[in-house]
């Protein structure tokens, strides 16, 4: 597990780098230059476009991890694999492509009440699904061939810059809104052309396909495969996008961006799953095609590991410095409100990123097909939750849904694998990370209770800080920088002590080691 470890460290530092300048662009240039309106409609626009080139993909990502071993050949250019993973979803975004243009009085209908300036920028689902359908494809592709850093570096950080550029032109009023629409869309495109000229740099895939290499039982097993993956996207891809699609529904597209808000400050917890999962679900898959279980299990009890360990940290960061943060931002008492529907939604995802690793084991095993009717359960407990809770609860009701529906979901799924496969992503060393989470939330709440009343006692001047158009206290950030600096000093001290991993130990060790010379 070292090697995949210290492969994702890579793609992990760019991930961090992209949120980095997503952080910087979202929270100060976006919620500054647009109204929470204009957020939704970008939100929504991506949420559908996002669901038809799941849709479109045929299974295609899944099908690429599952099937990449038996076509491996260094010499052969994988006997013209990359062909299939081409064809496939292109014919998948011909199929629901029309069924959108079906299916788009329906979708008006919907956003009729509460938002119907969305409808306005329908048309443009198309192209920006195309984009996002490829830009998947070329990732996987290039995860299966062991190279995650410069197409994260695409998806993180490139189109972070190049949607800032249209940021920027809109904020000085160079562009109009409509004009914003179109360039963020052309973004996507831009990302996509690189991904195809990266990985075929790299001089292992081909457009020619080797006909001769398909042996009649792997075209009847990928076919079936395929047609069950169909089924699964279906109900799946629906799943992401069942909040966004009642919070623009049932309160408004005011609401939604605020909820983006949440949602974006949630999605910085799963970032190493990003690297993790990419980097280990090919050697997953090929421990499952040779029927290695004892290493399955070792793969799934490590990333799930050090998904909980990072992902708690990253929680805990924001979580400690949340109302300083809003504090910060602008406007931002109109996004203070999400404060706890980032708390229920960020335990969803620890939830979702440390336990997802078994839904990976199921999908690469023979009993894959149970995998549907998981993914099935998962979105009829999401609407029915988001039905009765949003009603009840709001916003708050919305990441109520998500969280309840992920913990039916992972007790009975994980269950099915440890019966069947003898493989579980629980590890004694998780119940550690608990503990040193408790501890860090612990010394969190003592602080604010004893000493930051202390701090802000301080006789200084009356001096503040016009930061990004909000007026802010600068004893704040100082109770900020000295208590993040504590507490995270005595996380990490206490995860080395307690030898939680001996990949984050050797990780410190060397890094201490470059210091002290």
């Amino acid at each position: 597990m070292g090697v995949v470890i210290r492969q994702s460290i890579r793609g992990t530092i760019v991930n961090y780098i992209g949120t980095f300048l997503g952080f910087i662009t979202t929270f100060f240039v976006v919620t500054r230059v647009f109204t929470p309106e204009q957020i939704g409609i970008t939100r929504v626009l991506v949420e559908i476009a996002t669901l038809l080139s799941g849709l479109a993909q045929f299974g295609t990502s899944s099908s690429i991890i599952r099937y990449y071993p038996f076509f491996k050949d260094n010499f052969k250019k994988d006997h013209g694999f990359f062909f299939w993973t081409v064809v496939v979803p292109f014919i998948g975004f011909i199929v629901y492509g029309i069924v959108f243009l079906i299916i788009k009085q329906p979708i008006g209908t919907f956003f009729a009440k509460e938002s119907p300036e969305f409808m306005e920028y329908y048309y443009l689902v198309f192209p920006l699904a195309f984009f996002l359908l490829y830009m998947a494809v070329f990732e996987t592709n290039a995860n299966v061939l062991m190279r995650i850093v410069v197409p994260k570096f695409v998806r993180e950080v490139l189109v972070r810059f190049l949607t800032l550029g249209g940021y920027i032109l809109f904020a000085l009023q160079v562009i109009n809104f409509d004009t914003y629409i179109l360039i963020f869309c052309l973004t996507f495109a831009a990302a996509m052309v690189v991904d195809i000229i990266y990985l075929f740099s790299l001089k292992r895939v081909s457009l020619k396909p080797d006909l001769k290499f398909i042996s009649k039982e792997l075209r009847k097993d990928y076919l079936l495969y395929t047609i069950f993956l169909m089924t699964s996207a279906l109900v799946g891809s629906i799943t992401p996008v069942i909040n966004t699609f009642f919070i623009s529904g049932k309160m408004g597209l005011h609401f939604t961006g605020i909820f983006t808000i949440a949602l974006y400050m949630v999605s910085m917890i799963d970032i190493p799953f990003r690297s993790l999962g990419s980097i280990s679900r090919p050697h997953l898959s090929q421990a499952m095609k040779d029927n290695n279980f004892a290493e399955a299990n070792k793969i799934c009890k490590s990333v799930s590991l050090h998904q909980l360990l990072i992902g708690s940290f990253v929680f805990l960061l924001i979580w400690i410095n949340i109302d300083t943060f809003f504090a910060f931002l602008p406007n931002g008492n109109d996004y203070a409100p999400v404060k706890t529907t980032f708390l229920i939604l960020a335990i969803a995802r620890l939830i979702h990123t440390s336990l997802s690793i078994g839904t990976n084991v199921l999908s690469f095993s023979k009993y894959y097909y149970y995998s549907l009717f998981f993914t099935l359960l998962l979105v009829v407990l999401s609407i029915i939750f988001n039905i009765k809770l949003i009603t009840l609860y709001q916003m708050e009701g919305a990441a109520l849904a998500t969280l309840l529906s992920y913990c039916v979901q992972f007790l009975l799924l994980l269950s099915l694998i440890y019966y069947t496969l003898k493989t579980s992503p629980f590890s004694f060393n998780q119940l550690k990370v608990i503990a040193v989470v408790a501890i860090m939330s612990l010394l969190n709440y003592l602080w604010n209770l004893a000493v930051q009343p202390l701090i802000m006692m301080i006789p200084v001047e009356e001096t503040y800080w016009y930061l990004v158009g909000r007026i802010v206290q600068p004893l704040y950030l100082v109770d900020a920088v000295l208590k993040t600096v504590i507490i995270f000093s005595t996380g990490i001290l206490m995860v080395y002590k307690m030898n939680i991993s001996q990949d984050v130990n050797k990780l410190i060790d060397k890094v201490l080691k470059i210091r002290v010379k």
